[in-house]
C-alpha cells in the first residue's frame, strides 16, 4: 500500500514561486502516472499536471508555461514546480499516484497554496 506525503505548500505573494513536493513509501510493486489536482473553494476540482513514467507531461491550460511537474529518476517522488503565481492559483493541492499491484489510485493528504498579497 502506499503513502503520498505532500510538502512545500505556503502563503506566497502575487509573481512569487513554491515548490510542491509529494514522496510515495510503501508497499507496491511499481507507480504509474503521478499528478495534481487542486481544489479550490467553491470551484471545481481541476487536474492541474501529470506526468508518466517515461516524463510525458500534460497541463492544465490555466497553468500552462507557469508550472512544471517533474519527478526522480526513481519515479517515486513527483514535483509541482509553480511560478508566476496568481491568486486564482489558492487552491489545495493534491498529489495522487496510479498503483500497480495493487492496483489503485493513492491520494495525498492536500497541501494550501494561497497567493495573496
Amino acid at each position: 500500500q502506499v503513502h503520498l506525503v505532500e510538502s512545500g505548500g505556503g502563503l506566497v505573494q502575487p509573481g512569487g514561486s513554491l515548490r510542491l513536493s509529494c514522496a510515495a513509501s510503501g508497499s507496491f510493486v511499481s507507480i504509474g502516472t503521478m499528478g495534481w489536482f487542486r481544489q479550490a473553494p467553491e470551484k471545481p476540482r481541476e487536474l492541474v499536471a501529470t506526468i508518466t513514467t517515461v516524463d510525458t507531461t500534460n497541463y492544465a491550460s490555466s497553468v500552462k508555461g507557469r508550472f512544471i511537474i517533474s519527478r526522480d529518476s526513481g519515479k517515486n517522488t513527483v514535483y509541482l514546480e509553480m511560478n508566476s503565481l496568481k491568486p486564482e492559483d489558492t487552491a489545495v493541492y493534491y498529489c495522487y499516484a496510479e498503483v500497480r499491484v495493487p492496483n489503485y489510485t493513492a491520494w495525498g493528504q492536500g497541501t494550501q497554496v494561497s497567493v495573496s498579497s
